[in-house]
């Protein structure tokens, strides 16, 4: 079951609020002494996960579906990275990392109960109960965990704007409603938060002599300017006027720190295809995570700064 995004946490009788875990939504199947772990798009995360599937194996329980999120905690904050960094096509090293730094599997639903009966169409309240009554045996502190929720609306919203770090948002679940696998029949509310970012380079439309996007940068604590993400919201109509400043202000090194085409789960055929930029324009813009020190998704624009100095934007805006 899937979320659709809205703006605010919905509010009035009848929801239950919960964490929204940074980490990689996972289905997990038990059947006998088999296990498997699903990702959201269906793909296997089995191989990738083997001290998680071991634990789970040694449950007492014969058969159950849980629904919840592998996260990695490394240095006391979870790391969105490390759970990359187990998508590697060499078995020793997935056993390796899986030593070094294990995964937990965070539990927030139940779609077949402890005895093996499927309760998909019971309503979260029900689910939620069977969920408990399992986990009073099945937690293991530090590797399966279950997630906390709140039905109160102003907790939930202190949720949402501590979030940030380990959490990226609310998810926002009915009560009386079934579990519905492919829907979006869930609400999810991320925190967004603005940082003001140095121009330090763009990259043309595809077939294009336009501007398709601009790369952001932010000083870090050793005066360089890292590359930091994207942001491609651009109109059409002022495509050509930004595309003659940016020409304008062409020059090396654009990025004097960390910069785009580097090797890192954001490459692309294309991350190296890049115009560096004198570092002379500043922008604001809205995202909702990050991770490593980088944008997780595309910005959004939102305005030009020319009151703001490029050696102001630092990256402790974005620390979480």
């Amino acid at each position: 079951m899937e979320a659709r995004p809205a703006d605010v946490l919905p509010a009035g009788e009848g929801w239950q609020y919960e964490p929204k875990w940074d980490g990689f939504r996972c289905l997990a199947f038990k059947n006998g002494s088999r296990v498997d772990l699903r990702a959201k798009s269906g793909k296997p995360l089995t191989r990738y996960f083997p001290e998680v599937v071991a634990l789970l194996s040694e449950l007492d329980f014969e058969r159950f579906i849980i629904d919840g999120e592998l996260v990695i905690d490394r240095d006391g904050k979870l790391s969105f990275d490390a759970l990359q960094m187990r998508l590697h096509p060499a078995e020793s090293r997935i056993k390796k990392l899986s030593r070094e730094t294990p995964a937990r599997l965070v539990m927030f639903d139940m779609l077949m109960a402890a005895d093996g009966i499927p309760i998909l169409d019971r309503d979260l309240s029900f689910r939620r109960a069977a969920l408990e009554v399992f986990a009073k045996e099945a937690v293991q502190p530090g590797r399966l965990i279950l997630s906390p929720y709140t039905r109160d609306h102003n907790e939930a919203k202190r949720w949402l704007s501590a979030s940030g770090g380990d959490t990226d948002g609310v998810v926002c679940k009915r009560l009386d409603g079934p579990y519905l696998p492919g829907e979006r029949a869930m609400t999810k509310v991320k925190r967004l938060r603005t940082a003001d970012c140095v121009v330090g380079g763009f990259r043309y439309e595809s077939d294009s002599k336009l501007v398709g996007s601009l790369l952001l940068g932010l000083y870090n604590n050793q005066g360089d300017l890292d590359h930091v993400g994207f942001t491609a919201t651009i109109s059409d109509a002022e495509r050509p006027e930004l595309t003659a400043k940016l020409e304008a202000l062409r020059g090396e090194p654009g990025f004097s720190g960390k910069a785009p085409g580097g090797p890192s789960r954001w490459s692309t055929k294309r991350s190296s295809q890049w115009e560096p930029l004198k570092p002379k324009m500043v922008v604001e813009v809205r995202f909702d995570h990050v991770t490593g020190h980088r944008f997780r998704h595309g910005t959004k624009l939102l305005r030009w700064r020319p009151d703001k100095r490029p050696n102001q934007c630092k990256l402790e805006q974005i620390e979480r």
